[in-house]
């Protein structure tokens, strides 16, 4: 019998945990293949960094990429725990939950009562400066309006404003919109974005009511052991990563860094593929958990129309830039997780994480750790690639929101380029067309954040069912060589 060989290229979250995956059916199922794992980076983790920084007999975690993930949605949460970091989760802060809008530059508290984005306090709303009573008036028409039945995809913006208001929109929805996909909500698609809003709506002729009715039933539901909606190791996010290279390599995974993929072929059953050094290997089956623009660029001269369909997948630039500071030198008081920005206010920066309030391990006693989002859809122009420039643009979101003038003990500056895909209005139509072109490739699966989800939880099940669907490519090779 001779051993399969499956490789998963790409060493973010999502092709590490089809490598885990592949290695677990490999000993469920006693199928005698080879795991290679490639990346052309120097490093494993992809958008997952955190930087542990020892500083007066503490520790500030600081995290360049992803800092948390959704505890509701189960997949990251059920790897933690095979993985054994299950008792290392950590929740948000339940004490200090306030979030903030910027409006007219000035920080006002985001409206008690957002169930699932959709403001369901009546009361709370009525008391926000956020909207006008005009505004107020227009979001109370969604408990009357009959429920629509296009017959085609609508924008996130569209949706929203013609349930809501487009006041409603601009000032609550899109700021926290944003923070989720540093997109354009009149350019996202509404079905590949948030879908359960079209559900709400057609099932319960109202978004609020809707909301109301989800609220309750997950108050009755809790979700099982989950102390929070979101989660994070102890000492950040790359304690899965760790924990996923070491059960690799402890199953001899063949795990190889700073090796480019260039180009995919198939001869027979058998896939070729070609690296940068000019060395070409055969396997069985390939997962590719890569951007989808650099799957489009693999498997050009595999099979073009699919390529163009994964390049066609447009992508947003963007930063973060954490600061360390004493919690003497912050004017203000770090009451709540932070604020977010909409995009009517014209500032340079998206959204300011009040980090050491919202996670307060990840920061010594008596200091704080401030994280500020730069770059959006449409904004990528305003992104410079100067570390210098960026830490200067979050100093001066500070100043000008917060009233910070200190120098910051300690400052990180992580650049994204093209990290963020942009499920706009098409997406759902490109994963249908993608799906059929893979129907021609038996043993060839995608994953990652460029088609169904960008989250964590989302990136690690696109792993596992990547895995799922070259499983059987696997399965016939093992029966043909018995």
């Amino acid at each position: 019998m001779t051993a399969s060989r499956v490789l998963i290229v790409g060493g973010g979250i999502a092709g590490l945990s089809a490598a885990y995956y592949a290695v677990k059916k490999n000993q469920e199922l006693s199928l005698p293949h080879k795991v290679t794992l490639v990346d052309s980076a120097p490093r494993w983790g992809g958008k997952i960094m955190t930087d542990r920084v020892a500083h007066d007999g503490g520790q500030f975690i600081i995290e360049g990429g992803p800092d948390t993930f959704l505890a509701t949605k189960p997949w990251a949460t059920a790897l933690c725990k095979e993985l054994g970091l299950g008792e290392r989760l950590y929740g948000t802060n339940p004490r200090l939950k306030n979030t903030y809008v910027l409006h007219r530059g000035r920080l006002m508290h985001l409206p008690d009562g957002l169930a699932l984005m959709i403001p369901t306090n009546i009361q709370s709303i009525l008391k926000s400066k956020l909207i006008s009573w005009p505004g107020k008036t227009r979001m109370g028409l969604d408990f009357l309006l009959p429920a629509a039945h296009p017959n085609r995809d609508e924008s996130l913006g569209a949706f929203i404003s013609r349930r809501l208001g487009r006041e409603a929109y601009e000032n609550l929805i899109e700021p926290l919109m944003s923070g989720i996909y540093a997109g354009d909500g009149d350019a996202l698609s509404l079905a590949s974005t948030f879908p359960y809003l079209r559900d709400l709506e057609l099932k319960y002729s109202s978004l609020a009511r809707g909301a109301l009715k989800m609220r309750s039933a997950s108050r009755s539901n809790p979700v099982q052991g989950s102390r929070s909606a979101f989660l994070t190791p102890t000492t950040g996010l790359a304690e899965i990563v760790e924990s996923l290279m070491a059960y690799l390599d402890a199953n001899d995974a063949d795990l190889r860094l700073n090796t480019p993929v260039t180009h995919l072929e198939k001869y027979g059953a058998m896939y070729q593929v070609g690296y940068e050094d000019g060395i070409v290997e055969e396997f069985d089956a390939i997962i590719l958990a890569t951007p989808a623009f650099i799957s489009g660029k693999i498997l050009s001269s595999l099979d073009p129309d699919l390529a163009g369909i994964c390049s066609s997948i447009p992508y947003a630039s963007t930063a973060t830039v954490s600061l360390a500071y004493r919690l003497s030198d912050i004017p203000r008081s770090l009451d709540g997780y932070g604020y977010v920005i909409p995009r009517g206010e014209t500032r340079e920066a998206l959204a300011c994480t009040w980090t050491s309030t919202k996670f307060p391990h990840r920061a010594p006693e008596g200091y704080a750790l401030l994280r500020v989002f730069i770059g959006r859809a449409g904004q990528e122009s305003c992104l410079p690639d100067d570390q210098d420039l960026l830490l200067e643009i979050a100093r001066r979101e500070l100043k000008l929101t917060l009233g910070v003038q200190a120098t910051p003990l300690i400052t990180r500056v992580f650049v994204w380029r093209n990290s963020m895909p942009q499920y706009n209005l098409g997406h759902p139509e490109k994963l249908a067309a993608i799906a059929n072109c893979l129907e021609k490739h038996p043993g060839l699966a995608l994953a990652g954040n460029g088609y169904r989800g960008i989250g964590i939880p989302d990136c690690i099940h696109s792993g596992e069912l990547a895995v799922e669907a070259v499983l059987p490519a696997l399965i016939q090779h093992t029966r043909e060589t018995a």
